[in-house]
């Protein structure tokens, strides 16, 4: 595995075109944050950590309206081959403000507006809409 975001980007993508009700993958705090920012902005109800054994785990309970998933599309802009950063006045709306941008800033990970509102740029990681 060398990029875990853009795996567990796409258990989310796979879940949700199965109407997967949760999925369950390995837990780093990376994924625990983006996963939290996801909840706060209700793109998913919950992330939660369990442990299976010694092995710790993080299981997203997707959301869903009317069997249609709220995340309409995921896009990792941040790559390891390519880190991409941006100051506070390149900080852009995804999808026309329909979307969010999460940003990893020196105050930890947050959305765009949050960002913007906060007066910090950093490495732009996902898109989410």
């Amino acid at each position: 595995m060398t990029d875990p975001i853009t795996d567990m980007l796409n258990y989310i993508r796979n879940a949700e075109a199965v109407q997967k009700p949760e999925v369950v993958l390995l837990f780093s705090k990376l994924k625990n944050e983006i996963a939290n920012v996801l909840v706060q902005e209700g793109f998913i109800l919950e992330a939660k950590k369990v442990a299976k054994g010694k092995v710790k785990m993080l299981k997203l309970v997707l959301k869903y309206e009317q069997g249609v998933p709220a995340i309409e599309g995921l896009r990792r802009i941040s790559k390891p081959g390519q880190r991409i950063y941006t100051k506070l006045d390149g900080i852009k709306k995804v999808r026309g403000g329909f979307g969010i941008s999460v940003i990893s800033t020196p105050k930890g990970l947050m959305t765009g507006l949050q960002a913007k509102k906060a007066k910090l740029g950093g490495e732009v990681l996902l898109e989410v809409w």
